[in-house]
């Protein structure tokens, strides 16, 4: 699906719904001929939260998903609410042990959702993103995050730099993946934690790890150098997790 076009659309039956319930819906499209109880659930939703809707042939909706599978439902919503970077870092004030993900430029959408999807799972407090050369919140990334992307807060930053010093200045250690680090099952979890994931192919910016405080490593016995990015950060994800009390 292309990111710029139809940005503001999401579709199938769990996105459209967490999408309906976090009131970001505008004008909902239900194809014409669909029967059954995903479409009075929806359609009552819609009605709740007074979205309107149209009746739309299945190739209208096709056409206006670029193909994608919409099950029969596709909701034109507001822009994502990106959070405030300052509103995470009082979340975390709040919290014993929290953990802040930051993706330094992350490029698949599917990795996103996955990861939220996860950070969600594990009560991560926040994810940041850098505004450029990187994937935002587009409406692959809200599918793939099956609602998620309405429960964990997701701040874009112009400086990513900048703000690892400001996490830093608020007592936060700074953790990046490598190959060369320590093992992750060995990883000191305990205090205010923010988590380096890299790029897919490139890993982890050249300036920004002059600024992490300890590289982790997962352990691997196999043939394969490193792990795809949302599989990466959801094991570490999950040591915290762990770790938590």
């Amino acid at each position: 699906m292309n990111q710029t076009e139809n940005a503001d659309m999401v579709y199938g039956v769990h996105a459209v719904t967490e999408a309906l319930q976090a009131n970001t819906g505008n004008k909902l499209y239900i194809q014409d001929d669909l029967r059954g109880k995903n479409v009075e659930k929806i359609k009552d939703l819609a009605a709740e939260k007074k979205v309107s809707i149209s009746w739309t042939p299945k190739k209208t909706l096709s056409d206006m998903t670029n193909a994608a599978v919409h099950q029969g439902f596709v909701l034109r919503v507001s822009d994502f609410a990106y959070a405030e970077f300052e509103a995470i870092l009082k979340k975390a004030e709040q919290e014993e042990n929290p953990l802040i993900l930051i993706l330094d430029g992350l490029n698949d959408p599917h990795n996103f959702g996955s990861i939220l999807r996860t950070a969600d799972a594990t009560n991560v407090t926040g994810i940041i993103i850098p505004k450029h050369r990187a994937v935002g919140v587009t409406p692959v990334v809200a599918k793939t995050s099956t609602g998620a992307v309405e429960h964990v807060p997701v701040a874009r930053v112009t400086n990513l730099s900048q703000t690892l010093d400001k996490l830093k200045e608020a007592g936060f250690w700074v953790f990046g993946t490598d190959m060369n680090g320590t093992p992750s099952h060995k990883w000191n979890t305990a205090g205010k934690l923010a988590l380096i994931i890299g790029n897919e192919g490139k890993g982890i910016s050249a300036n920004i790890k002059k600024q992490v405080d300890e590289m982790i490593t997962i352990p691997m016995a196999g043939h394969v150098q490193s792990l795809n990015a949302s599989v990466a950060a959801a094991i570490l994800m999950y040591e915290v997790f762990r770790n938590r009390k």
